[in-house]
């Protein structure tokens, strides 16, 4: 026997029995209510991120009224990421389901999100990012929730209705 037959084998068998399992709608949801619960995880992060990058010194080198101006874009941009997970998790149904307006509404965060890693990556200058093991980890590990977020909503804009 070649390991093929001996290990790899088997454990595919494991695993294309326990995903097997269920049917793909059973997955989509657990994958619906985890985006609900990731953008929860998004504001955790977000509440140590003007702490974590000195907010406070860089914000005063600003005019009063552009100080104003980026915590009013903050406040928008926290409100929406409360409303995804909010929408997410009551509209968990038609999300599954694939109601049109539900579909709609998966699309913009899907473009959401996508947007958000694809500045990430084109835009912000790597070099810029604070150094320091902790920030490092932290931006992959946000970066990579992002990517997971953005996958889960176009699953959910793009499948077929049920």
């Amino acid at each position: 026997m070649t390991g093929v037959q001996t290990c790899a084998l088997p454990i595919y068998r494991g695993l294309h029995q326990l995903f097997a399992q269920h049917a793909w709608a059973w997955y989509l949801s657990i994958a619906i209510y985890a985006a609900a619960l990731g953008h929860l995880a998004v504001l955790i992060v977000s509440v140590q991120v003007p702490a974590r990058l000195g907010w406070k010194q860089d914000l005063m080198k600003l005019t009063r009224f552009n100080r104003k101006i980026f915590w009013v874009y903050g406040f928008y941009i926290l409100l929406c990421i409360v409303s995804f997970a909010t929408l997410t998790w009551r509209l968990h149904d038609e999300f599954l389901r694939g109601d049109m307006a539900a579909r709609w509404m998966a699309g913009f965060i899907a473009i959401f999100w996508t947007f958000r890693v694809l500045i990430d990556f084109v835009w912000y200058d790597q070099r810029d990012w604070p150094r320091g093991n902790a920030l490092v980890a932290g931006h992959a590990l946000a970066t990579s929730l992002f990517c997971c977020l953005a996958t889960v909503y176009w699953f959910v804009a793009l499948a077929p209705a049920s």
